[in-house]
């Protein structure tokens, strides 16, 4: 007889099993319960049973690790004892050594990311961006940006290496796409990845503002700058982190989905989903009804809007005069009018020693 308090729902008929929250096959999906009736685990706190094809397997420890809170109504030998007799023990997360991390996070002067930004915001501010979401230098392109995925434990689960050109902005697509992994060049092959949101560290940091998700990470620090009124995250793409392992991290939070035009019916059909896991959601998608030919083709998203506005002038009142389909945004979430001084002379970053990390 087990002795564990936290064991996966007994079968006892097709109402014992759910739909997976991460491949959405119905009836194979498990639930842990807690056999003391204590603890009511969130529906996403299980294992499906498709173990080769999805895989998904959600514990307890998992669950206990984002939320203190309800760990500390545990004893020790409780929470040890969490795991169900035989059950399979769910590969570790792999992470990215902090010592690397660190060193990339300079060279800021050859980085082409921040060589355009800088021609937006000026160095200082620019600055205060990369350090503010952790955004590193490598030499695996010349100028290349890192852009690390810190969890909500400040643990790196990877990083992704892009290049940008400094005058547009634009990602360098040609005569490939520069786009790559730090865990793929640094060849670790056996690692587990898990990604995370970019800019999830911020998280816990900041528990009063409602979070903003874009899908571009050069698109969260931009607007972060702009509207200052949101906590700025990325899911990395447009399928990225719509799944329970990432997105528990926003339970109880405040969430506005902000897609690249495009991308909205799809965002749209993950708010069921979010709501699940006690999220209050809401779709900006005034853009996708407004947008003109040209910025469809182009695949806008609120950076592009954002960056046509001069960096001198006050940020949302002009955003308005320039864009009015805007004017939406403001008024559907009761945004306060910001001014923001610019064009005053910005200190120049003084070159370090090295260039980034060569990654």
């Amino acid at each position: 007889m087990s002795t564990h308090r936290f064991i996966l729902e007994p079968y006892k008929g097709v109402s014992t099993r759910h739909t997976c929250p991460n491949c959405h096959r119905k009836r194979c999906f498990s639930k842990y319960i807690d056999t003391e009736k204590q603890i009511q685990f969130p529906d996403y706190v299980g294992r499906c049973d498709h173990e080769q094809k999805c895989g998904y397997h959600f514990t307890p420890r998992e669950y206990f690790e984002q939320n203190p809170s309800e760990k500390e109504k545990l004893s020790e030998d409780n929470f040890r004892s969490y795991m169900p007799v035989n059950a399979p023990q769910p590969k570790a997360t792999s992470y990215i050594d902090l010592e690397i991390i660190n060193q990339s996070l300079r060279g800021y002067p050859s980085n082409k990311l921040f060589q355009f930004l800088s021609t937006q915001f000026g160095d200082a501010e620019t600055l205060k961006l990369m350090e503010k979401y952790k955004v590193g230098t490598s030499r695996h392109w010349d100028g290349a940006t890192v852009f690390w995925q810190m969890d909500y434990q400040n643990r790196a689960r990877t990083g992704k290496i892009m290049l940008y050109n400094p005058e547009t902005g634009k990602r360098v697509k040609e005569p490939y796409n520069h786009v790559t992994w730090v865990h793929s060049v640094l060849h670790k092959g056996d690692y587990n990845l898990k990604q995370c949101f970019f800019g999830e560290h911020l998280i816990p940091e900041d528990k009063s503002r409602p979070v903003a998700l874009v899908e571009s990470e050069k698109t969260a620090i931009i607007a972060s700058y702009y509207l200052p009124q949101f906590l700025w995250i990325a899911s990395g793409g447009k399928n990225g982190c719509f799944n329970a392992n990432s997105l528990s991290v926003l339970a109880g939070r405040s969430v506005v989905l902000f897609p690249d035009l495009g991308a909205t019916d799809y965002w749209r059909s993950k708010i069921g989903l979010m709501k699940s896991y006690g999220i209050d959601v809401q779709l900006f998608d005034y853009l996708e009804a407004k947008a003109t030919e040209s910025e469809r083709k182009e695949g806008y998203d609120i950076a592009d809007y954002l960056l046509k506005m001069r960096p001198d002038e006050a940020v949302l009142q002009q955003m308005v005069k320039r864009n009015p389909n805007l004017k939406t945004l403001i008024e559907t979430f009761d945004l306060r009018l910001v001014s923001i001084q610019r064009g005053i002379p910005q200190p120049k970053v003084s070159p370090p020693k090295k260039r980034g990390f060569r990654l």
